[in-house]
């Protein structure tokens, strides 16, 4: 494919990083997260379109139209991780690369979310490495996409 472009997708509740326990989550932000990405993904001449919703359609619409003009997409997908058939069948059904990412170690957290609908449509995990996650997952996804 000769588009240089990523879908970045963060989930419910991702556009409160900064304030939302940052004992958790840390203190960088959105627009930081959304920066770390940027960075990564210009290094290596691509281009990122950003999307952030607390409403599932909004994220499987992004989705879905991310198969028209993205070479892959890099999604934290937040509590829809632990829930959303949907949005796996999203991922799944436009076929593009995808990397996954959590802030936290969700394996650490509660049962609850050790569970990822997501995981198994990943080509990349990144987990626990706090936002700067975000650059380690754009870097693996390129890396698939360039190998």
């Amino acid at each position: 494919m000769t588009t240089r472009r990523l879908l970045l997708v963060n989930g419910p509740n991702l556009n409160l990083l900064g304030t939302r326990e940052p004992t958790i989550y840390g203190s960088e932000t959105l627009a930081d997260v959304e920066a770390i990405v940027t960075a990564a993904a210009v290094a290596h001449g691509y281009e990122v379109r950003a999307v952030q919703s607390n409403h599932e359609g909004v994220l499987i619409d992004a989705i879905h139209e991310a198969r028209h003009d993205c070479a892959g997409i890099v999604i934290n997908p937040g509590g829809l991780t632990h829930t959303s058939v949907v949005l796996r069948d999203a991922l799944s059904g436009v076929a593009l690369p995808v990397a996954e990412v959590h802030i936290s170690d969700v394996m650490a957290r509660e049962p609850f979310r050790h569970h990822s609908y997501v995981a198994d449509v990943a080509d990349v995990h990144v987990i626990g490495q706090g936002v700067a996650g975000y650059g380690t997952a754009t870097e693996q996804l390129i890396a698939r996409l360039e190998g």
